[in-house]
């Protein structure tokens, strides 16, 4: 703790109104020190308050001791849940001392903590600012900017035949007469720089990250355009003529797509556009300056597709296995990807998951020619508009090569101009993935020449959908034909009365029980696929167990001799003292991130009560439905966090006098990481019985 006490510098003039604010300063001085002596921080803030509005002068004087006693008064606050007196005390100190790199920093490591990362990057960023050698300010930034800056940002920078024809393409239709440019979504600010250095006159760009816009406002400063670059800090929906831009602009600038073209919305903000911010296109035949007329970068787009087999796909979309380490999955449990669920989801949920398919493990094999899906012109609105409205589109493939159909692969080649393009295909060296479609619920995936594969598209929720794919097969074509033709004026008596016998069959046959969804993230399904994971911590806990019975047999031998000689004092009977001689089960936690069989597997090693900690009522459901598969107790598994009240005890057991036997941990990331929450709350609640389970 500094213990420098500052002393207060008298002004020049001496009247009464001044000695007694002196005074005032003195005492609360002194009692600020004395209430940091006693770790009163909250008081010790409260003076020196009142110490700097009295006497602002000496702010240089009590810097550094204001400083610590906020950060200790701080931590207080932020123990008791405290946050809006929290944030109340920095945005004090910061009236105080608004060029504090120290008190920014600070302030943005609390925003942080409480998931503020967007804020806490701003105060960062300001630190960074006011004190470019400030360190801990510096590593503090690139941590929050590893959040927030999407990992595509530099993938997509670094791509340069991608910049190189976009740069080409502005610079050819600035040149020809658009000198008022928008971009929107600009990101680093690189398609502005290109638009400003192609010479048009007026360029704005709006980014809605606060961390992009910042970064933005950085590099078009250290181009030296940020005169003839106006940023904005917003939506492109939500720009206004003249609050925000002066006047219409006669192009548009945009790279607001995915790798199924229209997931960022660039339907959406290029309608808008249209509506609200651009000049009227050039009509056909139309002479007269470009200035005039409106346009938009990328001109337009075709989408493709094409039908593939690869099992990396399919191991993160099926689960493909009936039995894994012992325990049987029902064939009235069906697990689906998020992305495949999406298409009976009221919610917007992006419908494909990507990857780049050049580099998927194992690789793919293309089961179809490539297909066209949809084309769309972006300097059309009535077609824009229409995109959302227009009914599915039905699309009929056939098939070339036999296999295992797994996914439809879709990418698209955007046309710049009638000169430049750039192409997302598999094929091609480039910042995009590709989308990808699993193709689920299918009777039989094995297709083979001859079949088609049949599939509706359309643009809804400004998601390009791919849905009701099915496999048409040229027997089956030829079995309706036959069946129809035979069978068309041949009804008789005894036909109806097998088709009734039929009917019949099929109203009082029952299904084994209703079907359950269950959808799980594609991680989660390629988990359960791993059927060598889940024997290694069968084989673990086994071993475990077993460490553990001659403890649990002599506590019952010991339990039993007691019992023994109660009977013989109490004259009790002995099938009583057998019951009373039964040992405590196991009690195992399971605390694997999401959705876990392990607590099930468990639950077949003998005398073991599994906890799950599943959180959705829906993989609750899922594993109620496989315990009952097995023929397990309903009462057996065990949800834990229906039995926690407060999170810091998720790990305690149900009896406070007794520890768990194994706490099950998946503490690894797929990127080698280890989830450190997790960890430091088994650590303080590990078993006695046995080591904590941590695959390797």
């Amino acid at each position: 703790m500094p213990n420098s006490r500052p002393r207060h510098r008298r002004g020049a003039g001496g009247g009464g109104g001044a000695t007694g604010r002196d005074e005032l300063v003195s005492r609360s001085l002194q009692s600020a020190e004395h209430c940091l002596g006693a770790q009163d921080f909250g008081t010790a803030y409260a003076h020196y308050l009142l110490v700097l509005s009295l006497a602002p002068e000496l702010k240089d004087d009590v810097k550094e001791t204001f400083q610590y006693t906020l950060f200790r008064w701080a931590e207080e606050l932020d123990a008791l849940s405290r946050i809006q007196d929290l944030l109340g005390c920095y945005e004090q100190a910061l009236e105080l001392f608004p060029d504090d790199e120290v008190i920014c920093n600070s302030m943005g490591e609390h925003l942080f903590r409480m998931g503020f990362r967007d804020e806490a990057a701003g105060y960062f960023h300001k630190a960074v600012k006011l004190n470019p050698d400030f360190s801990d300010a510096k590593e503090n930034f690139y941590r929050v900017a590893n959040w927030l800056v999407e990992r595509w940002h530099f993938i997509m920078l670094n791509d340069i035949k991608r910049n190189k024809i976009y740069n080409a393409a502005i610079q050819k239709v600035v040149r020809s007469g658009y000198k008022s440019v928008l971009d929107i979504g600009t990101g680093t600010g690189i398609l502005s720089m290109f638009a400003k250095k192609a010479g048009a006159h007026s360029v704005y760009a709006c980014e809605l990250s606060k961390t992009m816009y910042e970064l933005a406002c950085d590099v078009v400063a250290a181009n030296e355009m940020e005169a003839g670059i106006k940023l904005l800090h917003m939506k492109s929906l939500d720009i206004e003529i003249p609050k925000h831009i002066p006047e219409r602009v006669s192009l548009v600038v945009t790279e607001t797509v995915d790798a199924g073209l229209f997931g960022e919305g660039i339907v959406e903000s290029l309608i808008h556009a249209w509506d609200c911010l651009l000049l009227q296109p050039k009509t056909k035949g139309e002479d007269g300056s470009c200035e005039k007329c409106g346009k938009v970068i990328p001109a337009s787009a075709v989408i493709f597709g094409m039908a593939v087999e690869c099992a990396e796909i399919r191991r993160h979309h099926r689960v493909g296995i009936k039995d894994i380490a012992g325990i049987h999955l029902p064939a009235n449990v069906n697990f689906q990807s998020p992305a495949y669920s999406s298409l009976d989801s009221e919610e917007a949920v992006e419908p494909y998951t990507t990857e780049k398919m050049s580099r998927v493990p194992g690789g793919y094999l293309a089961l179809t020619e490539c297909f066209e899906i949809m084309t769309v012109d972006f300097n059309n609105l009535q077609e824009l508009k229409s995109l959302a409205t227009k009914k599915p589109d039905k699309i009929d493939i056939p098939v070339t090569k036999e296999g295992i159909l797994d996914a439809i692969v879709v990418w698209f080649v955007l046309q710049l101009d009638d000169e430049h393009s750039l192409s997302t295909s598999p094929g091609e060296e480039t910042c995009w993935e590709q989308a990808v479609y699993a193709v689920q619920d299918l009777a039989d995936y094995r297709i083979k020449p001859g079949d088609h594969v049949m599939m509706e598209v359309s643009c809804q929720d400004c998601y390009l959908r791919i849905q009701g794919i099915h496999v048409l097969g040229s027997e089956h074509e030829m079995d309706v034909v036959k069946s129809f033709t035979k069978n068309k004026d041949s009804l008789s008596l005894g036909n109806e009365a097998e088709l009734c016998s039929a009917l019949a069959n099929l109203q009082t046959s029952k299904p084994d029980s209703v079907e359950q969804m269950c959808v799980l993230e594609s991680t989660e399904i390629a988990l359960l696929n791993n059927i060598p994971y889940h024997e290694g911590f069968k084989m673990a806990m086994r071993k475990v167990l077993s460490s553990l019975t001659p403890e649990k047999l002599l506590q019952a031998m010991d339990m039993d001799t007691q019992c023994q000689s109660d009977e013989i004092n109490s004259g009790s009977g002995q099938k009583e003292n057998s019951v009373l001689s039964a040992p405590d089960p196991y009690y195992v936690l399971d605390v694997s991130e999401g959705f876990s069989i392990l607590p099930i597997i468990a639950g077949t090693l003998g005398q073991v009560k599994p906890y799950s900690s599943v959180e959705k009522d829906q993989h609750r459901i899922t594993l109620g439905l496989i315990s009952e598969a097995n023929h397990f107790p309903k009462e057996m598994l065990q949800f834990w966090l229906r039995h926690v009240e407060d999170e810091s005890a998720m790990l305690q057991r149900p009896k406070s006098d007794k520890l768990w036997s194994i706490i099950i941990l998946d503490v690894i990331e797929p990127s080698g990481l280890i989830q450190q929450e997790i960890m430091e709350k088994a650590a303080i609640s590990s078993s006695t019985e046995a080591d904590l389970q941590i695959p390797s």
